[in-house]
């Protein structure tokens, strides 16, 4: 069977992710193998706004961080950014995207074809709206939520 989903183990419960290759199958990839080789486990969600979204994936947990295997091109679609969205973080160049990511909290339209969508959120989503929020208009958080666990699902 092929991996289908990720699962998030935060402290409250777990957040189910389905992937979607469909639309970003290199990025998805990338998610598949970071989560394989436990990357994401204890990385912080250092940025998160609420009414727009919780980012994470960030070994440094300071925004600037990634993994070190490299940056993937855009695979941007027509898919919208609604509440759910798992979608890939970058800098100002487009395929700049490499281990971080961000989960959106509700619409989201204005970063449709700007940002790789690669998921969205199944099962959990009540979780994700308890995800600790920043105290500015940046995001950044003071004693961050964190992932426990990634782990790959077949199904």
């Amino acid at each position: 069977m092929a991996v289908t989903h990720i699962s998030i183990k935060l402290e409250k419960g777990d957040v189910k992710i389905k992937l979607r290759p469909d639309l970003a199958p290199n990025h998805v990839q990338r998610i598949i193998e970071l989560t394989t080789e436990g990357f994401y486990n204890g990385i912080v969600f250092h940025r998160v706004i609420p009414n727009f979204m919780a980012q994470t994936g960030d070994p440094t947990g300071t925004g600037t961080g990634s993994s070190d295997k490299p940056n993937l091109n855009q695979e941007f679609s027509g898919e919208n950014h609604v509440r759910g969205t798992a979608s890939m973080a970058r800098s100002a160049d487009p395929n700049s995207a490499n281990s971080q990511f961000f989960i959106c909290f509700g619409d989201c339209s204005w970063l449709n074809n700007q940002y790789t969508i690669w998921g969205e959120v199944e099962e959990g989503m009540e979780l994700v709206d308890q995800i600790k929020k920043g105290e500015d208009e940046s995001g950044t958080v003071n004693n961050p939520d964190k992932m426990i666990e990634v782990v790959t699902l077949e199904g």
